[in-house]
């Protein structure tokens, strides 16, 4: 059977520029998700599961407003409440499954689909380590291969970057590769940049089995590091920022950027 889910490994790199200099890289993989399969892929894979424990799971509670309620209906109203026409396409979610029953998604993002096969929009689902989630709403309007949507930073994410900021994304869409590159801007300029792109590989029990052997306790390891380098932030004294109240609503809608503006994005 041939699927619209898929594998994609690579990596994660992020670069704060201010106050003094910090870098992190390190290898990922995602699965792509088409929530019309994922019943049908645990059925078909041996190492993938719905709502039940294996090495490799999928929770729908693990997303959304965590209810459990069917994430396509979530979708379509955080849509609906942007704004945003949609004929109920394919979705397709980018995310970490769970791995030995553990997951941590600071970013997981859906692609919406028209019937016609074109991208309708993004939801840019963010995770913090306090248990809180947002989602920023952006219609995928821009000409061309590459979307660029803008929107202002509404939700906590780190303790060491304050909420006076907006958000440039710079999105190539999952096809043979997957990218995702997010520049953090306030009032002096960049202040942070965080890319996440990858190769696309069939999924299948064997890639499956292969990623657990060369990405061992992922989900672990991405908790584990974001706690190791808010460490190494703390060293470099970097200003702790206070934890502000989570948005009201779940969702916040973010812009489309025409390909020849002059936003945040470009030099």
């Amino acid at each position: 059977m041939s699927w619209g889910s898929a594998l994609y490994v690579g990596r994660v790199r992020h670069h704060r520029f201010r106050p003094k200099p910090h870098a992190l890289a390190y290898r990922v993989f995602w699965m792509l998700l088409d929530l019309d399969e994922v019943d049908a892929l645990a059925r078909s894979l041996r190492s993938f599961s719905r709502n039940r424990f294996n090495l490799y799971a999928f929770h729908d509670a693990d997303y959304g407003d965590r209810s459990g309620r069917p994430l396509r209906t979530q979708i379509a109203e955080a849509l609906a409440s942007a704004g945003i026409p949609w004929d109920d396409g394919a979705v397709r979610l980018l995310t970490m499954p769970r791995i030995l029953g553990y997951a941590f998604n600071p970013l997981s993002t859906y692609f919406c689909y028209r019937r016609d096969g074109s991208l309708c929009a993004t939801v840019y689902e963010v995770h913090n380590t306090f248990g809180e989630i947002h989602s920023y709403v952006a219609p995928a309007d821009a000409i061309g291969e590459t979307l660029r949507q803008e929107a202002d930073k509404l939700f906590h994410v780190s303790p060491f970057m304050a909420l006076d900021m907006r958000y440039a994304f710079k999105v190539v869409p999952p096809a043979e590769r997957v990218s995702i590159a997010i520049d953090g801007h306030d009032a002096e300029g960049r202040l942070i940049t965080a890319t996440m792109s990858g190769t696309r590989m069939a999924l299948s029990d064997a890639a499956l089995l292969r990623l657990l052997a060369s990405h061992p306790l992922l989900t672990l390891k991405v908790t584990g590091a974001i706690h190791w380098h808010a460490l190494r932030l703390l060293a470099k004294r970097i200003r702790w920022q206070s934890h502000p109240a989570p948005p009201a609503q779940p969702f916040s809608r973010a812009s489309a950027v025409a390909p020849h503006a002059k936003g945040p994005m470009q030099p």
